[in-house]
């Protein structure tokens, strides 16, 4: 007989905290905005890859202007630049989880930490191949 309890039994604390008042609507966005922008604060006052990333998006805005030839490749160029910090925010926190849960230097968590990196790098590469084409197609095609 299968002694675990049932999905019911197990998340029925989520249910009850979410079905409190005051927990939900204006109130949870509004925290939870407070919580993103506490996110980006320490993102970019810590983190040398975050602010390089964050700077190349900054830079990158004006210069998508005169490289898009159309609303959506102007979507694609910025989102990409996007998506490559958001991965940044995440690969960071992966990283500073990994740092708390064991100090010390251990395999496993070194293997998570390139596992996160190869993530950030596959998203550094779909957005130079979205940048790269969408250059080439504006001024060469």
């Amino acid at each position: 007989m299968d002694t675990r309890p049932s999905q019911d039994t197990e998340y029925k604390h989520l249910r009850e905290q979410s079905a409190l008042p005051g927990r939900g609507g204006l109130s949870r966005i509004g925290r939870a905005f407070r919580n993103t922008l506490g996110g980006f604060g320490e993102g970019l006052a810590t983190e040398a890859a975050i602010k390089q990333e964050a700077a190349i998006t900054l830079i990158a805005l004006p210069v998508s202007y005169f490289v898009a030839t159309d609303v959506w490749i102007w979507v694609a160029l910025m989102g990409s630049l996007l998506l490559l910090l958001a991965v940044e925010f995440l690969n960071t926190a992966i990283e500073r989880l990994c740092n708390h849960v064991h100090p010390e230097k251990h395999e496993a968590i070194k293997v998570t930490k390139d596992l996160a990196s190869a993530g950030v790098f596959c998203v550094i590469a779909l957005a130079a191949l979205i940048w790269i084409a969408a250059v080439i197609d504006r001024f060469w095609v």
